[in-house]
């Protein structure tokens, strides 16, 4: 089970939303797996890593800087905090928002121990001067701190020890090819598969002295939307339904039964997904449709329906985003129980 901590989503909180809130975070920390061997799925990331840190550690080297791109909730925080425990260092974890300005990423350079574990996350929003600067703390290991202002400024190199920078990133795309070739291993942090998350969701029940047969985590993890973080939230909530409405055994049933109270379906669509394939179906006739005009009709914000519902919705193949606007899929009118509106121009799109 793996996830981490931040991403942009700006929608209110979820139940199969991909941010930690506070209570993921508390629950995360105990759940989270120590070394690569309790690390779940991620089968090739798992072991090409294995492989870098083996090799740093007999050379007796720091290991080469890493990038882990992927969706939030798969891992990088887990892996981040992995890798430096496999190389035995001590590791400092901030964000890209957090480095506004080359200082403020000076500072934390500048006070690293050698070997240390450097975890930046959300990478991509760092800013440009301090992106300039980490250039060459990760190729040289030195720094030049600016004293001054105007002609009178002066660079002083400042050598720094060798350290480990773990970069990652929700929009691999974002950075600049200059800082990505800078990372010796890079890595692409895959959405789970259910018998993976199967796995998750029985380990952590164990830990969270949870009961569950097996047709009750394959009902949660049926609608965790692929993301560990998401089936961890979601056994926690069935945790409570089954010990307020049941003996507290989590079956198939109970599961079933609790997801219907908290508005997950079987594919793990929620109120938002539901509400915008509805508006789509229903009023729309299934598209195309313009995304503002779909956001007032579904009553949010249109970044809420861009950046929040719609890329579940495309992954799963239930919209489709068209130059002439949105579009809902054949699987979307059957997902819905309903009939396809005839003449909406899905048959060029679809050939339904």
């Amino acid at each position: 089970m793996n996830w981490d901590d931040t991403t942009e989503e700006t929608a209110p909180e979820r139940l199969v939303g991909s941010v930690a809130d506070r209570e993921d975070q508390a629950v995360e920390a105990a759940l989270r797996p120590k070394d690569l061997g309790e690390f779940i799925g991620q089968e090739k990331v798992r072991e090409q890593l294995d492989l870098v840190l083996r090799a740093a550690r007999a050379r007796g080297a720091t290991a080469d800087h890493v990038l882990l791109s992927g969706a939030p909730g798969l891992g990088k925080t887990t892996l981040s905090m992995i890798i430096a425990a496999e190389m035995d260092a001590p590791i400092r974890i901030t964000s890209g928002p957090a480095i506004q300005h080359a200082g403020d990423l000076a500072a934390i350079l500048s006070s690293l121990q050698e070997g240390e574990v450097l975890f930046l996350d959300e990478i991509h929003r760092m800013s440009r001067p301090a992106e300039e600067m980490l250039y060459m703390a990760m190729e040289d290991f030195r720094v030049d701190v600016i004293v001054g202002k105007g002609p009178g400024a002066t660079a002083i190199p400042l050598e720094l020890p060798p350290f480990t920078l773990v970069g990652a990133t929700t929009r691999a795309g974002l950075l600049p090819p200059p800082l990505r070739d800078r990372f010796g291993f890079t890595a692409h942090m895959e959405f789970y598969e259910p018998a993976e998350l199967q796995r998750v969701i029985h380990r952590s029940a164990d830990l969270l002295d949870v009961e569950i047969d097996t047709a009750g985590a394959a009902e949660i993890a049926g609608r965790s939307r692929g993301t560990p973080r998401i089936a961890n939230r979601l056994l926690r909530r069935v945790r409570d339904y089954a010990q307020v409405k049941a003996d507290g055994m989590i079956t198939r049933a109970i599961a079933e039964a609790a997801l219907k109270v908290y508005e997950v379906d079987g594919r793990g669509l929620d109120r938002l997904d539901r509400g915008v394939l509805e508006a789509l179906l229903k009023l729309f006739g299934g598209g195309p449709v313009g995304l503002s005009t779909l956001a007032v009709a579904v009553g949010e914000e249109r970044e809420t329906v861009e950046e929040v519902a719609e890329p579940f919705l495309v992954r799963e193949g239930l919209l489709a985003r068209t130059p002439r606007g949105r579009v809902a899929t054949p699987a979307a009118w059957a997902h819905l129980g309903l009939t396809p509106a005839q003449g909406n121009g899905q048959q060029d799109l679809f050939g339904a």
